[in-house]
Parts: C-alpha cells; sequence; structure tokens
C-alpha cells in the first residue's frame, strides 16, 4: 500500500477513534459528577477500552451477515441505554432515599456502562473492512482513545463535582440524556 493512502487511512481511522471515545468522555463526565474515586475511574477506563476493541471485531464478524440493519440499530440502543442511565441518575437525584438500580462499581453495572458506550464502536466494526490497515492497529487505536477519553470525563466529571454539590448528579444525568438523543436522532 502506497504511504500517502496508509498515512490517510491512519488519520482517518485516529479521527473515528476519537469521536467513539467521546462517547466514553461525555458519560465519563456524568458519571463523575456524581462522585467517583480514582480507583474506580481506572477499572472503567481499562474495561470501556477493552469493550471499545471487542465490539468492532463482534461488528466485522455481524457485518458480513446484517450490516445495514444492524448499524442503524446499533446507534439506536446506544441512544437508548444513554437516555435510561441519564433518567435513572436525574429521577435518584431528586429522590431523598437512597435507592441505587444501577452501581458502576458492581459487574453488571461496569458492563451496562461499557457496553452502552462501545456499542457504537460495532457498528463502526461492520466497515471496517474498507480499510486496509491492519486490524489489530485499527481495534488497538479504538481501545486506547475509549480508555483514556473515558477516564478524561471521569476525572473531569469528578473534579466539577465539588463545585456543583448536589446539583451535579442531576447534571451528569442531563448530560446522558443529551447524549441519548443525539444517538437516536
Amino acid at each position: 500500500m502506497e504511504m500517502n493512502v496508509w498515512l490517510g487511512q491512519l488519520m482517518t481511522i485516529t479521527m473515528i477513534a476519537l469521536a467513539l471515545g467521546f462517547d466514553a468522555f461525555s458519560l465519563g463526565i456524568g458519571i463523575g459528577l456524581k462522585g467517583i474515586r480514582y480507583l474506580h475511574i481506572l477499572k472503567l477506563g481499562i474495561v470501556i477500552g477493552l469493550f471499545h476493541i471487542l465490539m468492532p471485531i463482534g461488528g466485522m464478524l455481524m457485518g458480513k451477515m446484517m450490516s445495514v440493519v444492524l448499524g442503524e440499530w446499533a446507534t439506536i440502543a446506544a441512544g437508548v441505554l444513554l437516555i435510561i442511565l441519564g433518567l435513572h441518575m436525574i429521577i435518584h437525584s431528586l429522590k431523598e432515599e437512597e435507592t441505587q438500580l444501577f452501581d458502576h462499581r458492581t459487574i453488571w453495572g461496569l458492563l451496562l456502562l461499557s457496553f452502552s458506550v462501545s456499542v457504537d464502536s460495532f457498528s463502526v466494526g461492520i466497515t471496517l473492512g474498507m480499510f486496509q490497515l491492519p486490524l489489530w492497529l485499527t481495534v488497538l487505536l479504538f481501545g486506547c482513545f475509549g480508555a483514556v477519553m473515558a477516564m478524561l470525563g471521569l476525572t473531569l466529571g469528578k473534579r466539577v463535582s465539588h463545585s456543583l454539590g448536589d446539583y451535579g448528579e442531576t447534571l451528569g444525568g442531563v448530560i446522558l440524556v443529551v447524549f441519548g438523543i443525539y444517538f437516536i436522532v
């Protein structure tokens, strides 16, 4: 492959990885606004990064069968999951009693979060066959950007939450709902 074509495709894949990482960043801000420990930031970042590696591979495998239909549904599913998580955060922040339907510190909560921000990587994986870059390089970029962007968002949300007080969780929920609606529309 010619060097200019390779560099062009590398830049394209890097931009796609950055765009996919922004989902993790926005979710990270929302969760970080609730308050989160640095150990959980690291754990969430790593698991989100792994999902950003596995989901495109799964997308490539499934894309051979149902590329058009699945691509649309994957984006809608990501939006619906973010809206549900955001509404839960808003409702939870407005209630007096402590009820917790979703907890990022549990294995199921961690997996749900990671899946919700990585499902669009699945739909992107469907189209990865068009590129001539090595698969390992592509998914490694997706994973690194997903992990780093998630950790940046979580850290930013954690820092901002101290100044927002009780309204931080509500704001985080609103952010997730807005991004979820953006995915669906």
